[in-house]
C-alpha cells in the first residue's frame, strides 16, 4: 500500500529533488503541497511549488499558500545565496498556469487531517511555522497525522546558518519549538545524515545522458548549489537534505535512527535555534522522537539517481 503524505516546503533547489523523488517512488502517493516561507519569499516558494509539479507533469497535486513570517523572530536574509534569487538555481521555468487552491495552508492541513485522522503522513522540509499554527489552531490535529517527518536542525552536527543551528529551525525556532513537543510522533532528519548525502556532478552528467526535461532540471538547479558547496564548504557536490526525509518510506533501511528527548533552544542568544538530544537521559524526560544520527549516504544518492531516471521514463523522457 502507498504512504500517503503532504509536504510542506519553502521550495529551495532541495525542496524541489524530494517532489520529484515522490513522483519516481512507487511506494509515496504525493497527496498536496503547503508552502511557507523560507528559502525565499512565500510568493517564489509558492510559484516554484506549482512551475515543479507541472515540470513533472502533476499539475493535479494541490498547492496550498501558507506563512510569510515566522511565529516571533524576524526572517533571516534567506537562502538565495545557495537557491539563487528564483530560489530554483540557474533553472527558468515558465510560469505556471495552474492555481493554488483557495484555503490556505493552515485551514488545509486542519481539514485534510481532520478529514481523514492516522491515514495521512507530514513531510515538513521547510521552517515549521505553517505546522506550529495548525496545531495552536486545531489541537486534534496532533492525533490526526500519522506521522511528521522534519529536515531540520544538528545534533551532534555544526549548523549551516549559524555555528550552532540548521537553517530550517533557525528560521523559526518557536515554531519548532511547538512541533518538537506537541505529541506527534516525529522523525527527524538533521544535517548529522544530510551532510553525508552528496549529489556529485558525475551524479548529474549521468542523468543528462537521457535527453529530458527533467535531467536538465536537475543540472541547472543543482548548479549554484553545487558552486555554492565547493566555496564555502569544500563539498565537490550538494547535500541531498531534503530528499532524504522519503528515506523513511522507501529505503528506512539506510538510516540509523535513536530515540531521544529532543528540543531547541529558543532563549535569543547566539545558540537560537540549535536543536540538541539529551543522550545521557539528564533532563529524565521520555524520548519525543526518533532521530537520524547516521546514513548510508552513497547507497541513497545511487538510490535517488536510479530514481530520477525512472521518473524520465514514467514522463517519456
Amino acid at each position: 500500500m502507498k504512504k500517503r503524505i503532504i509536504i510542506d516546503t519553502d521550495p529551495g533547489v532541495d525542496d524541489a529533488l524530494t517532489f520529484l523523488l515522490a513522483l519516481a517512488s512507487p511506494e509515496i502517493q504525493l497527496e498536496a503541497l503547503t508552502t511557507v516561507q523560507g528559502n525565499v519569499t512565500l510568493e517564489k516558494a509558492t510559484r516554484n511549488a506549482l512551475s515543479v509539479l507541472e515540470m513533472a507533469h502533476a499539475a493535479h497535486i494541490p498547492v496550498a499558500r501558507g506563512c510569510s513570517h515566522p511565529l516571533v523572530k524576524s526572517p533571516h536574509a534567506s537562502g538565495e545565496a545557495v537557491h539563487g534569487s528564483s530560489g530554483m538555481g540557474h533553472t527558468d521555468l515558465p510560469d505556471p498556469t495552474s492555481s493554488i487552491v483557495e484555503t490556505h495552508a493552515i485551514d488545509y492541513l486542519i481539514e485534510r487531517f481532520l478529514a481523514e485522522p492516522k491515514q495521512i503522513s507530514l513531510f515538513a522540509i521547510g521552517p515549521l511555522t505553517n505546522v506550529a499554527l495548525a496545531i495552536r489552531k486545531e489541537p486534534r490535529i496532533v492525533e490526526a497525522i500519522q506521522e511528521l517527518v522534519i529536515m531540520g536542525g544538528a545534533i551532534r552536527s555544526g549548523g549551516n546558518v549559524s555555528p550552532l543551528a540548521e537553517f530550517n529551525i533557525h528560521e523559526d525556532p518557536h515554531a519548532a519549538h511547538v512541533v518538537f513537543h506537541s505529541g506527534i510522533p516525529i522523525t527527524l532528519i538533521p544535517l548529522d545524515a544530510t551532510y553525508k548525502c552528496l549529489l556529485t556532478s558525475a551524479d548529474v552528467e549521468r542523468l543528462n545522458k537521457i535527453d529530458s526535461p527533467i535531467a536538465r532540471f536537475v543540472r541547472d538547479a543543482t548548479a549554484q548549489y553545487m558552486e555554492f558547496y565547493l566555496k564555502y564548504e569544500g563539498f565537490k557536490g550538494c547535500a541531498l537534505h531534503d530528499p532524504l526525509t522519503l528515506a523513511t518510506i522507501i529505503a528506512p533501511e539506510l538510516l540509523t535512527l535513536e530515540e531521544h528527548y529532543v528540543s531547541v533552544d529558543i532563549s535569543g542568544g547566539v545558540s537560537t535555534g540549535k536543536t540538541y538530544a539529551d543522550f545521557m537521559k539528564v533532563a529524565k524526560k521520555p524520548a519525543n522522537m526518533k532521530v537520524a544520527l547516521d546514513v548510508k549516504g552513497r547507497e541513497f544518492v545511487e538510490l535517488f539517481v536510479e530514481r530520477m531516471e525512472r521518473l524520465m521514463s514514467l514522463r517519456g523522457a
